[in-house]
């Protein structure tokens, strides 16, 4: 029964990273793509909090819920796709983790030209071009845990 348990909560954990990675790219690409920081900043504010409450939270679970998976079958976690997977969350962690930071910074810089009237500075624009880029590996490497974690290669 644990194992099911822990299974569970780790595919949530998985469809949530997946799920709200694309969703938080997807609203704030085309709040990005109106140009208008009025329109921006709302968007900014809920990305920044759907992050917190659901990918800090997975991304926390995810680690926790593997090794118990791990041990509760059996698994090493020397075996090759777990230690890949180990690698490539830490990847994804390396991209994640600023783009947080980015995210937070670009939800100030539209609050503040909304509330202003001013158009969006040069360094919100420089940190959105960052964020799009940092999103692609980051996401790239949870397809490829999630594929990892199905297919279980022997190597």
């Amino acid at each position: 029964m644990l194992y099911f348990v822990l299974k569970f909560i780790h595919i949530i954990g998985a469809c949530v990273l997946l799920g709200t990675g694309a969703g938080i790219a997807f609203f704030m690409l085309a709040a990005h793509l109106t140009g208008k920081a009025s329109t921006i900043a709302p968007v900014a504010r809920i990305v920044v909090l759907a992050d917190f409450l659901f990918t800090a939270t997975a991304v926390v679970l995810q680690p926790i819920t593997g090794v118990a998976i791990a041990w509760n079958v059996g698994y090493s976690l020397t075996e090759g796709w777990i230690v890949i997977s180990i690698l490539l969350y830490i990847l994804t962690g390396v991209f994640w983790l600023p783009v947080v930071l980015m995210q937070i910074e670009m939800r100030n810089l539209a609050v503040a030209a909304a509330q202003s009237g001013e158009p969006l500075p040069k360094r919100y624009h420089d940190l959105f071009r960052r964020w799009f880029f940092f999103g692609f590996p980051a996401f790239a490497s949870v397809l490829a845990i999630v594929w990892l974690m199905i297919t279980r290669p022997v190597w």
